[in-house]
């Protein structure tokens, strides 16, 4: 595999130093190549000053849309405009933590679908965000995801082919945060389309503050819940609620859920309070429902 687009979606985030460490990896392999990043409609004309010094690197382009489209539309945006025919899916806030990163996905080109996965960077004391994908990190070894290679399929750092990504597109009705990439994952399997999890991954290293990552939080649980009877079987938490007692759980958050809340954004959050809020606060939405 000697032709390669690297795709990455953006929304408020700077990531000249992504683009600058591929570019410099892509064009150290002697490959043909381009790397495009799609700006989803950022707020923050800061960063798009900043990402739009990409221009001036050879092969890379920064594509401005204006509006938000969501995490969906834009990465079938991106599939689109690619030129090649591998497809390569960076989340712009990763950091690229290995020398080999773009040699390893070159040589795995017999899978048509390839999850590289992440490592996560050191824990940031008091973030919330920070403790929870340290806690969960043991679950992203390349072991571990092969044992459910769909359910737990994520888009921060994956290879394509083009063709497939045309053919089964991500599913556009996911406008707000979350679950787009569980829901294909899902598609994946019913399509019989083998994906193939290695240990190639990205650095995550940077944490929204609390409050945002909350919110972000709540907004995926509105997502999980309309999306409940395709993404049954498919998420964890959904399992989790079958097991557990509604009517308790629902009652403690709706006593409790903003004190539980005020917690989660101080400087001293717990995971505990954090998996708590989470149910009660799903349980919540199906109560209005």
């Amino acid at each position: 595999m000697r032709e390669l687009s690297i795709l990455i979606p953006t929304f408020n985030d700077p990531c000249s130093t992504l683009v600058r460490n591929l570019h410099q990896q892509a064009e150290a392999l002697g490959m043909t190549y381009e790397i495009l990043v799609a700006d989803d409609g950022s707020t923050q004309e800061k960063v798009l000053e900043e990402n739009r010094s990409i221009n001036a690197l050879p092969h890379c382009q920064l594509i401005e849309r204006g509006v938000n489209a969501g995490r969906a539309s834009i990465r079938n945006f991106l599939a689109q405009q690619a030129r090649y025919a591998w497809l390569l899916f960076i989340d712009s806030d990763m950091v690229v933590c290995r020398n080999d990163y773009l040699r390893k996905y070159a040589s795995c080109d017999e899978t048509p679908i390839v999850d590289g996965g992440v490592v996560i960077g050191a824990c940031k004391p008091g973030n919330l965000r920070s403790l929870y994908e340290k806690a969960a990190e043991s679950q992203h070894t390349p072991e571990e995801r092969q044992l459910s290679p769909y359910r737990d399929f994520h888009t921060a750092n994956f290879m394509i082919k083009r063709t497939l990504m045309l053919q089964q597109p991500f599913d556009e009705r996911f406008k707000s945060y979350g679950y787009e990439d569980v829901l294909f994952g899902k598609a994946m399997e019913k399509a019989s389309v083998p994906i193939l999890h290695i240990d190639n991954p990205m650095s995550f290293e940077i944490f929204e503050e609390n409050e945002h990552f909350v919110s972000k939080t709540e907004e995926g649980l509105r997502t999980l819940y309309e999306f409940r009877n395709e993404l049954q079987g498919y998420s964890r938490l959904l399992d989790r609620i079958q097991t557990l007692p509604h009517t308790p759980i629902r009652c403690w958050h709706q006593l409790f859920g903003a004190i539980e809340r005020r917690h989660l954004t101080s400087r001293r959050p717990s995971l505990w309070v954090f998996n708590l809020y989470k149910i009660g606060y799903f349980l919540n939405i199906a109560s209005r429902n």
